[in-house]
């Protein structure tokens, strides 16, 4: 497969007409000739579409435009998508498949937070991959730029791709009560759907702000993964207690467990400041009792810091 069929990402397709034609040397395996047409004719629509939406605007073509530019009727785009925002937003299908391996019961072992990243990672390796098909060349990382900047000013793609999220965040959130046997519903996966769902929003915007031209693709690459890192680091410190329900599949019993060691672990931290403290006073009595009672014979007086006895901190 070509590297946008590949990726099930919120980024592509990128638009190449002729990638349509093209696709017709990698079939899918156990695909009969019905299907193959199916596919190769909505991938053509597709990128015909995104061709003309970077060229024009989205709000400036039409349905119709795209329908005449493919050689098909009006409604026979419309069997294919169901909006003229779906022309764009073709992956939800291969998303929800990508996100139900990674996260639920089957999915490899690890925090769903790896798992999402590797997701992504794999997804962003195959972005800049895309070649020119006319020529074989690798596209132009400014036309990805382009892409990322027809949503950014697009209200309308903006909410599409906004609701789509939503629907991605629920099945994210069902893949991981199911692995761990909780209520999709309770707020642990809930939130954090939302928040795995969140790294994509993070690679969408380095995208965009490393795709200038400056840098080379692997540079990009690099720039882009290391981001949605970054920012996985900073979701793992707060899921870590329900990433341990995900990967031990123990359910409820284990967040609960987990709360109760983080209660357990607070408490002795408390405890040893509160001995420490105590000690502490401890030796500034004691010091203060030998100033008071002076040296003893044969001993020197042992002062603190500037000639003075130790103080605790505060007082």
């Amino acid at each position: 497969m070509s590297a946008a069929e590949s990726s099930p990402g919120l980024l592509g397709p990128f638009p190449d007409p002729a990638r349509a034609v093209h696709a017709a040397d990698d079939p899918v395996p156990g695909e009969g000739l019905r299907e193959r047409k199916k596919r190769l004719m909505r991938q053509l629509i597709s990128d015909t579409a995104t061709a003309m939406f970077l060229e024009r605007g989205f709000e400036d073509v039409r349905v119709a435009e795209v329908a005449a530019a493919c050689n098909v009727s009006e409604k026979t785009v419309y069997n294919y998508f169901p909006t003229k925002e779906s022309l764009v937003l073709d992956r939800e299908e291969a998303m929800t498949a990508a996100i139900e391996r990674a996260l639920g019961p089957g999915g490899p072992p690890g925090s769903p937070v790896d798992a999402v990243v590797a997701l992504i990672t794999e997804e962003t390796n195959g972005l800049y991959d895309y070649r020119d098909f006319s020529t074989d060349e690798p596209s132009d990382l400014r036309l990805i730029r382009r892409f990322v900047d027809l949503f950014e000013h697009t209200p309308s793609l903006r909410a599409a791709q906004r609701d789509m999220m939503e629907r991605l965040a629920e099945t994210a959130a069902r893949a991981m009560a199911e692995r761990a046997g909780v209520d999709p519903h309770d707020p642990e996966p809930q939130i954090a759907a939302v928040a795995l769902l969140g790294l994509w929003r993070v690679q969408f915007q380095a995208v965009e702000r490393y795709c200038d031209g400056s840098l080379s693709r692997a540079e990009v690459r690099e720039h882009v993964v290391a981001e949605v890192q970054r920012a996985a680091r900073l979701i793992d410190t707060g899921l870590w207690s329900f990433a341990l329900a995900v990967q031990g599949r123990n359910g409820r019993e284990q967040l609960k467990l987990a709360a109760d060691a983080a209660s357990e672990a607070r408490r002795q931290v408390m405890t040893a400041l509160k001995q420490a403290r105590e000690a502490w006073r401890q030796v500034v009595i004691e010091s203060r009792m030998q100033e008071e009672q002076g040296p003893r014979p044969g001993r020197p007086a042992r002062p603190g810091r500037n000639g003075r006895p130790p103080r605790w901190p505060g007082r």
